[in-house]
C-alpha cells in the first residue's frame, strides 16, 4: 500500500489523548530471564513503568516476570546454580498460558530485555503468537533498541518494534492495537489513524517501527506499578521475593559487594540517558546521550512512598550517573537530612571518582584544589550509605582508550607501592570512606590491547582498597573481616556488544571476524546480519564469562597472547590477585 496519510502523532501526543482513551486495551508485558547465576533482585522496572503510564489512560496491563524464578532441581544442581536453574522454555509456556487464560486475549503482548535476552524472545515469540495469535507482538528495551528493524528478521512474528524510551510511545501503541482491533487493518491503516509508524505489510499483517522519546518533564510520569507484580497466577509472591534479596552485596552474588546488610531493598532511577561516552557502553535504551534528570522532590516523595509500602531498609538508584549534579544531591539532602539523621533512611546510587574526589586542576599553581561542598558530603547528609563506581580500570593508558581518561586523568596520578593510580580514582576513594559512605568499584579485564601491566595496575589498586577499608582494624577481628570482604574482587571480561564504539574498533572487529566469521561492510563497519552474528549474539551475556567459539578460542582484544589471556581469567577467578601480579 502507497497511500499516503497525514502525521497523527508528535512529541505532545500525550497531550492530545483523553484519560480514557486506553479504556479496554489489554497490554502485557513479559520480562525475559537474565542472570541465571544470580539471585534476581531488581524487579523489572521497565515494564512497571510503562504499565503505570498506560493506566494513566484507561489501559489494563499485566506483567509476567519470567526472570523470578529458580528451580531448585537435578538439573540446577548438576550445571552448579546455586540459587536454582530459570523456567525451561516448556515451564515459560505454561505459566504465560495460565496467565492469558486468566486476563483474556491482549491487544499487546511487549518483551523487555537486554541484549542477552535474544534467544528468549525468539522462543517465546513463537509461544505467544500461538497462545494469543490475535495480539499485537511487540519488542522494546535495549535488545529492540540496539537492533531496531533488523529484528523482524530474526524474529519473524513481531508485529512491533520500539526503540529508546518509551514512557510516551507505548500510549500510541496502544492507540494503534486498540484502533487495529475496531477497524481492521485496511480501514484502519486509509484512515490516517496508524501513521506515522507503520512500516510494511508482510504475509498479511500489518508490521510497525516505534520511534520512542524522552517524556518532556520526568517528574510528571507515575512511579512504577509494582503493585500487579504482587503476585503471579499461580499465587506465587513475586514483589516480596525481589525485596527480599539484596539490591547490592555479597548475597546477591552480583558484582557489588557491602559492608552492611539490608533485609528489605527496592531499586528506581533517578536520571535518564549519560552525559559521558565509554567506549564499551550502550547507552541506546537509556537515552542515549540525551541526559535528563528527576528533582530531588520527586525523588525523595518516592523514597518515602516506598518506605511507608513495602517497609523497605534500602532503596537503590541503579542510573549510572546520579552524582553528575551537585545542586540535585544539595537539594536532596536538604530534605532527606531530618530523615537519615534519624535512620529512617538509608539509599545508594552510581557515580564516577572523579565527581566524588571533586577536584579542580588550579591553573595558578599548577597544581589541583578541592571543591566544597564535596557531593559524597552532601550524598552521606541525605542517609547514602553506598556508591557504585564504574572504575573499570587503574590504569591511565586503558582509561584513555576507554575514553574515561578526560576527567579521570584531569588532576594526574598519584604513586603508591610503585604503581601510578589516577588521583582522582584515589581521592575519590578517600573521600568516600571518609563521608561514611562505602564506595564499591567494578572492573573490565581485556579490553582492547590492554597489557598484563595495565591489568596488574587495577588489581593493585583493588588491594589498595582493602588496605585503605581496613585501616585502623585488627586482622582477624569480625570488624576487619567485613571491611576486607566488602571490597568487590569480580573483575569482568571485556565484551563487545554491538551498537558500542568498542564494537567498531578495528581490533575488535579484526578478532570477531576471526573467532567467529563475522563479516563486517566496508563501509560503515556495521556487522552483516547474518547466521554468524546472530550465533554470536547469542553467545552474550553480561560479561560474567569468558567467551569461546566452538572450537574453543577465546574473544580475547587485549594485548595478551590467548594462552596468558585464559590463565589470568582463571586467575582472576579464582581471587588469587597475587599470582597474576607476579607473572
Amino acid at each position: 500500500m502507497n497511500v499516503f496519510v497525514p502525521s497523527t502523532y508528535s512529541a505532545d501526543f500525550p497531550a492530545t489523548l483523553d484519560r480514557n482513551a486506553l479504556k479496554g486495551v489489554k497490554v502485557t508485558f513479559i520480562n525475559m530471564p537474565i542472570r541465571e547465576q544470580a539471585r534476581p533482585n531488581n524487579p523489572p522496572l521497565g515494564p512497571a513503568l510503562l504499565a503505570a503510564r498506560l493506566r494513566e489512560y484507561g489501559a489494563e496491563p499485566s506483567i509476567i516476570d519470567l526472570n523470578i524464578y529458580r528451580v531448585q532441581d537435578e538439573s540446577a544442581a548438576a550445571r552448579g546454580l546455586e540459587f536454582g536453574r530459570t523456567l525451561s522454555f516448556s515451564e515459560a509456556r505454561g505459566l504465560i498460558e495460565r496467565t492469558l487464560a486468566k486476563t483474556g486475549s491482549q491487544h499487546v503482548i511487549g518483551f523487555s530485555g537486554l541484549i542477552t535476552t535474544l534467544s528468549w524472545q525468539i522462543e517465546v515469540a513463537k509461544m505467544v503468537r500461538e497462545l494469543d495469535p490475535d495480539a499485537m507482538l511487540l519488542s522494546g528495551g535495549g535488545l529492540a533498541t540496539q537492533f531496531r528493524k533488523d529484528l523482524f528478521d530474526w524474529i519473524p512474528e513481531l508485529d512491533a518494534i520500539a526503540h529508546s524510551e518509551g514512557d510516551d510511545v507505548i500510549l500510541k501503541i496502544g492507540h494503534d492495537a486498540k484502533v487495529l482491533r475496531e477497524f481492521g487493518f485496511p480501514r484502519a491503516y486509509t484512515s490516517g489513524r496508524l501513521a506515522p509508524f507503520f512500516h510494511e505489510e508482510r504475509d498479511g499483517r500489518p508490521r510497525f517501527f516505534y520511534h520512542g522519546g524522552r517524556s518532556p518533564d520526568l517528574d510528571a510520569l507515575p512511579y512504577p506499578a509494582y503493585d500487579l507484580l504482587e503476585e503471579d497466577v499461580d499465587g506465587f509472591r513475586v514483589l516480596d521475593s525481589y525485596l527480599s534479596v539484596p539490591v547490592w552485596g555479597g548475597s546477591a552474588k552480583n558484582s557489588s559487594a557491602t559492608g552492611f546488610e539490608m533485609k528489605r531493598s527496592i531499586s528506581t532511577v533517578s536520571s535518564r540517558g549519560c552525559p559521558f561516552a565509554c567506549k564499551f557502553c550502550f547507552r541506546g535504551a537509556q537515552g542515549e546521550r540525551n541526559y535528563g534528570v528527576r528533582s530531588a522532590h520527586d525523588l525523595a516523595r518516592e523514597f518515602m512512598d516506598y518506605k511507608s509500602r513495602y517497609q523497605v531498609d534500602f532503596i537503590g538508584l541503579m542510573d549510572d550517573n546520579f552524582m553528575v549534579s551537585p545542586k540535585r544531591i544539595s537539594e536532596l539532602a536538604d530534605i532527606l537530612e531530618p530523615l537519615a539523621k534519624a535512620g529512617e533512611i538509608r539509599w545508594g546510587a552510581h557515580g564516577r571518582l572523579d565527581e566524588a574526589a571533586d577536584l579542580r586542576p588550579d591553573r595558578s599553581t599548577g597544581g589541583y584544589r578541592q571543591v566544597t561542598p564535596r557531593r559524597v558530603d552532601d550524598m552521606a547528609r541525605a542517609g547514602c550509605v553506598y556508591i557504585g563506581f564504574g572504575a573499570e580500570s587503574a590504569s591511565p593508558k586503558v582509561l584513555d582508550d576507554m575514553g574515561k581518561g578526560g576527567f579521570m586523568l584531569s588532576c594526574g596520578t598519584e604513586t603508591i607501592q610503585g604503581y601510578e593510580f589516577p588521583r582522582a580514582m584515589t581521592q575519590g576513594m578517600r573521600n568516600t570512606l571518609n563521608a561514611g559512605i562505602h564506595g564499591n568499584c567494578t572492573w573490565i579485564m581485556g579490553y582492547p590491547d590492554e597489557r598484563l601491566q595495565d591489568l596488574q595496575t587495577s588489581l593493585a589498586f583493588i588491594k589498595w582498597q582493602q588496605e585503605l577499608a581496613t585501616e585502623g582494624l585488627m586482622p582477624g577481628t569480625p570488624e576487619y573481616d567485613v571491611a576486607f570482604a566488602s571490597i568487590n574482587t569480580s573483575v569482568f571480561t571485556a565484551t563487545a556488544y554491538p551498537g558500542t564504539e568498542m564494537f567498531q574498533h578495528q581490533k575488535v572487529r579484526h578478532i570477531l571476524s576471526e573467532v567467529f566469521d563475522l563479516k563486517f561492510d566496508p563501509n560503515t563497519h556495521q556487522p552483516v546480519m547474518d547466521d554468524n552474528f546472530k550465533n554470536y549474539v547469542l553467545e552474550l551475556n553480561d560479561a560474567t564469562k569468558m567467551i569461546t567459539n566452538k572450537s574453543g578460542r577465546p574473544l580475547n582484544f587485549s594485548a595478551m597472547p590467548d594462552d596468558q589471556f585464559v590463565e589470568v581469567r582463571e586467575k582472576l577467578d579464582a581471587r588469587n590477585f597475587d599470582a597474576v601480579l607476579g607473572f
